[in-house]
């Protein structure tokens, strides 16, 4: 079977984990975005009831080490296929990664790659980069897309059976039908 009929039969099956690092990609580009990450506090709502263990200051710099991680998450997020894995093992590299698996918080065997003591900038982007190693392998990246409304674009995950999700909300699907309509109507 080729790498396309094997990829069109292959029938979604991202690992829970893989789904949270990518849905925390998505919470964080956002955040980014609205200017949330400037500060601490907003750091804490971003992160909210993210199951990211270890280490926390809880600082201004650790927000500010986040928002700087996102350009490289969203970099691999944005990219081609086949250069998502030079950009995911640059990351591994140079966190040192050495994955484990573990269990804990009532979280079933998975992945983590660094200390849990390491700053959670490091943290994020490793579990991100490990779950872009997932979705390559099972041919799954096309689920990672950018909002079709031209005044957002911010990132969002097809989880739909058909990949046909387009919006990442659906204020932004209405505001791009309306302008549609609008469109039509002149």
């Amino acid at each position: 079977m080729d790498d396309e009929t094997r990829h069109m039969v292959t029938p979604l099956r991202l690992p829970t984990e893989t789904v949270a690092a990518l849905d925390a990609v998505v919470a964080f580009a956002t955040a980014a975005a609205d200017g949330t990450l400037d500060d601490a506090a907003g750091l804490d709502r971003a992160v909210g009831s993210m199951q990211y263990t270890g280490a926390r200051t809880h600082d201004d710099l650790e927000a500010q080490q986040v928002r700087d991680v996102v350009p490289a998450l969203l970099a691999m997020w944005d990219a081609e296929r086949d250069d998502v894995p030079a950009l995911a093992n640059a990351i591994l590299r140079t966190a040192d990664a050495a994955p484990q698996l573990v269990r804990h918080d009532g979280i079933d065997w998975h992945l983590h790659a660094v200390d849990a003591e390491r700053p959670l900038a490091e943290r994020i982007a490793v579990e991100t980069a490990i779950a872009f190693v997932d979705i390559i392998r099972l041919g799954e990246t096309d689920r990672c897309k950018r909002c079709a409304d031209p005044r957002c674009g911010l990132p969002m995950l097809d989880l739909s059976r058909n990949r046909s999700r387009r919006f990442c909300s659906t204020a932004c699907q209405s505001r791009v039908n309306v302008a549609a309509y609008r469109a039509r109507a002149r």
